[in-house]
């Protein structure tokens, strides 16, 4: 899709540039239409199957699409799934902050966007799901993009890691919490809510996981909390 999202200037006279622009919008808007199938078709696979396990094949059958449509736009199943992680991290950060928003206090920003991101990562102590679709196996599958495109990963992460630097912060100038390093202690705290789904699914029965409420409780009392 670069090619629809060049800079080049039209010249000549203001009813070609008209046209010009009206003509990109048109083809931008189509592509976006035809991407989003694509993305919703992977999205009702994983809802079904409760996993990651699709084909491109199924993926194009379900968008009613074709293969050279689906490789116009993703190098292959790994960029789709890139796509889709990039999708639920939007969804979640819109969902994150109306949490804080409902806050009043810094500490209490921090302890409702880092329960609520737990809810994110690991929903199965929860009875209601978190988002349109079961985001669980992208998320899961995100340790493997990780390795893949880490530049990526990092970046579509960008919002949630920000939000949570910005709220450690702000706890610390309060007089919250207290931290040498505020950037280092919202990485440690991120790092261990986004990752409990994994030391819960090594857990022998359900009463051993651990819930969003003792994360942060051990969490906060890595941070000196007051």
């Amino acid at each position: 899709m670069s090619d629809l999202d060049s800079d080049d200037t039209v010249e000549g006279p203001a009813w070609r540039q008209r046209a010009v622009s009206r003509s990109l919008h048109a083809a931008r808007s189509r592509a976006e239409r035809r991407v989003q199938r694509f993305l919703d078709a992977a999205f009702e696979l994983i809802d079904e199957k409760g996993t990651t396990e699709f084909t491109i094949q199924e993926v194009i059958d379900r968008s009613q699409q074709s293969l050279r449509g689906f490789y116009q736009y993703f190098d292959g199943k790994n960029e789709l799934l890139l796509a889709l992680f990039e999708e639920t991290i939007r969804e979640a950060t819109e969902d994150l902050q109306s949490v804080i928003d409902a806050a009043s206090t810094p500490i209490e920003r921090l302890r409702a966007f880092t329960i609520r991101l737990h809810e994110w990562c690991d929903p199965s102590e929860k009875p209601r799901k978190r988002g349109t679709h079961n985001r669980r196996p992208v998320v899961e599958f995100s340790v493997h993009l990780a390795t893949e495109h880490p530049e990526q990963v990092k970046a579509a992460m960008a919002p949630i890691t920000d939000t949570m630097l910005n709220l450690t912060r702000a706890a610390d100038a309060s007089g919250a919490i207290s931290v040498d390093d505020p950037r280092r202690a919202a990485m440690l705290v991120q790092q261990t809510v986004m990752y409990s789904w994994f030391g819960n699914r090594l857990a022998e029965s359900a009463r051993m996981r651990l819930t969003a409420e003792e994360t942060w409780d051990f969490c906060c009392r890595g941070l000196a909390a007051r």
